[in-house]
């Protein structure tokens, strides 16, 4: 099932996807258009922990003239850097190279600690898509971001969907695609992931605990492009959906 959180005249409710409407949590139907889109993610628990991969892609990390890491390259992101499907990031006046990051996103499901890798699978509640944007003239160290490339406001669109894990049967066969203004100008496969789905769960949780609600968006491959105000931005992983991002000056 799909799972959304929205604002229909002016209440916040979840809803889920039926035959292409929103069917809304006190029994009526909205279309896609009709609502404003928050991140998919329930009231509570707010995800206690958002964790992001830096170079899980080896032809991503080529891109950027990077030998592939032999161990996950991860940064820590606040909850004030998500925005729904939809919404605008903000682009500063001063910078020449603002690119996307099409990522699928593990939503943790319950308590996990000390997970082998192959339980992870059940600590999975469900998959989103995010588009974790970059500022690269802010970039100081691609092994280490600081917080004004990957935590800024408005710089991580999520959702439109949560899907539950049990409806995407292989998180590691999924095609990735970024379009600007209608161009298809990122493509790829979570399959080339260099850290996978099951790793990453059982890796994080050696050293600490991750609880409901908490996300891992698990890198992006090759592909990136510079992003300028007006361009409508769209990130899609197959079977989960197709999240749209609007640049504006800021």
């Amino acid at each position: 099932m799909k799972h959304a959180r929205i604002v229909f005249e002016g209440v916040e409710q979840a809803a889920t996807e039926r035959d292409g409407c929103l069917l809304l949590a006190d029994g009526r139907t909205a279309g896609c258009d009709e609502v404003l889109w928050l991140p998919p993610l329930a009231p509570t628990p707010r995800p206690r922990t958002i964790l992001a991969l830096g170079l899980n892609y080896a032809d991503h990390a080529k891109e950027l003239a990077f030998k592939a890491p032999e161990e996950p390259l991860v940064f820590v992101k606040g909850q004030g850097t998500l925005i729904g499907h939809r919404q605008r990031t903000r682009r500063p006046a001063d910078v020449s190279f603002m690119h996307y990051e099409c990522e699928l996103v593990i939503v943790v499901g319950k308590t996990a600690r000390r997970v082998h890798r192959d339980d992870a699978y059940d600590f999975i509640g469900g998959y989103t898509v995010a588009n974790d944007y970059a500022i690269r003239d802010y970039l100081e160290n691609w092994y280490r971001p600081n917080l004004r490339v990957k935590n800024r406001d408005t710089c991580t669109p999520i959702g439109p969907w949560l899907v539950d894990a049990q409806d995407v049967p292989d998180p590691m066969a999924l095609d990735l695609r970024t379009t600007v203004n209608g161009k298809l100008t990122q493509s790829g496969n979570t399959r080339d992931m260099i850290f996978d789905v099951p790793f990453l769960i059982e890796y994080f949780t050696r050293f600490m605990t991750l609880s409901p609600g908490d996300l891992i968006l698990t890198g992006t491959p090759d592909g990136v492009a510079d992003c300028r105000p007006g361009d409508v931005v769209v990130t899609e992983i197959e079977g989960i959906g197709a999240l749209s991002n609007t640049i504006v000056a800021g």
